[in-house]
């Protein structure tokens, strides 16, 4: 049987970073590791090369772990954080609170105590809201302090406010995860180092993202402070996130972070959001309620509008109550792309 493309390449869409295909070099590494036999889970010649990939990144003493998403990369690494009758501090907007439906409970029998934010981002004080009550064996004892970067509202911790979190946790003696789904786009941002957020402003455990910044598959559960956690072999496997022809998963790595692509990729992105929000930020009826830091772009506009635009570009509503939507650029996005879609923004929002 002969298969047939059966969507249009060309098409893109300002709904999620997801939607991006495979960057061509990724392609080319996944091809490059294909023909012959290499051992299963995890005991190729890929993965283990994957292992002194990261230590350029996050220090010699990071151990990192393959896994297939993101949902799956949060989960095991808490997992293996947390004893069982302790529990999570973390933004009500966060990643696992809100979009991994109840995984953390569900699969790893883990609480989370939610703080409100005003940006997405924690503080110390913030963390104190729900930092408390160690000794108290009718409470969930928090144990550790998760945060994203960048943020599910697209802002950026700089590496001196991670710092202050870790501090802070550590003192309290909690540990730190970092969901780092966009950290790619972060540190485009804010030219630092990977290093930078995560190992030298005292992460422990690092939820590492390469869907997102142009894989075909895959995140990291990187292991940054050995004593945090405990048990992760067994944790990923009872987790359904340990997988067989692992290769294919560290090749991809190896071609993200091995080089700039990384970063080459992260810092595209960025800047097509920064042009989209250029081209649109001064349109009457339109708000843009939050700084544009990485590659997402959060608008108000009309209901109206929002229909008709959806009609003829992808993007989803992020809060129906008031009206805001959510932008979002990839790896693939071009000018071309941003411009069309700010017309289309000016046309729908004039229109009638």
């Amino acid at each position: 049987m002969t298969v047939e493309r059966r969507h249009d390449p060309d098409a893109r869409g300002f709904a999620s970073d997801n939607y991006a295909g495979v960057h061509p070099e990724v392609l080319e590494a996944i091809a490059l590791a294909n023909g012959g036999h290499q051992i299963s889970y995890g005991a190729d010649v890929y993965t283990e090369r994957l292992q002194k990939v990261i230590h350029g990144h996050f220090g010699p003493a990071a151990r990192t772990f393959p896994v297939f998403n993101g949902t799956g990369a949060n989960v095991v690494a808490l997992q293996a954080m947390l004893g069982r009758w302790e529990a999570v501090v973390c933004a009500d907007t966060a990643h696992i609170h809100v979009d991994e439906c109840g995984a953390p409970e569900k699969v790893a029998g883990i609480k989370l105590l939610t703080v409100p934010t005003r940006d997405g981002k924690l503080s110390p004080e913030l963390i104190d809201h729900q930092a408390w009550g160690f000794d108290d064996e009718h409470r969930a004892t928090p144990k550790v302090v998760s945060i994203a970067q960048s943020t599910e509202v697209g802002t950026c911790y700089t590496p001196d406010e991670i710092r202050a979190i870790c501090d802070h946790a550590h003192g309290l003696g909690m540990l730190v995860h970092l969901d780092g789904a966009r950290l790619a786009n972060a540190a485009a941002t804010l030219g630092v180092s990977l290093r930078e957020m995560t190992t030298e402003a005292g992460v422990d455990v690092l939820s590492y993202g390469g869907t997102k910044n142009g894989l075909l598959f895959g995140e990291l559960v990187t292991v940054l402070n050995e004593a945090a956690v405990h048990g992760i072999p067994h944790i990923r496997k009872s987790a359904m996130q340990l997988g067989s022809k692992m290769r294919f998963l560290s090749v991809q790595f190896e071609a993200l972070l091995g080089g700039d692509l990384w970063l080459r990729s992260a810092a595209h992105a960025n800047a097509m959001a920064q042009r989209l929000y250029e081209a649109v930020r001064e349109l009457p009826s339109l708000e843009i309620p939050r700084p544009v830091q990485a590659n997402q772009v959060f608008a108000i506009l009309p209901a109206d509008a929002t229909e008709r635009l959806q009609k003829r570009f992808r993007f989803y509503t992020w809060n129906e109550r008031v009206g805001e939507v959510r932008w979002m650029t990839s790896f693939d996005t071009t000018e071309a792309d941003v411009d069309a879609f700010a017309v289309a923004i000016k046309e729908e929002l004039t229109a009638g």
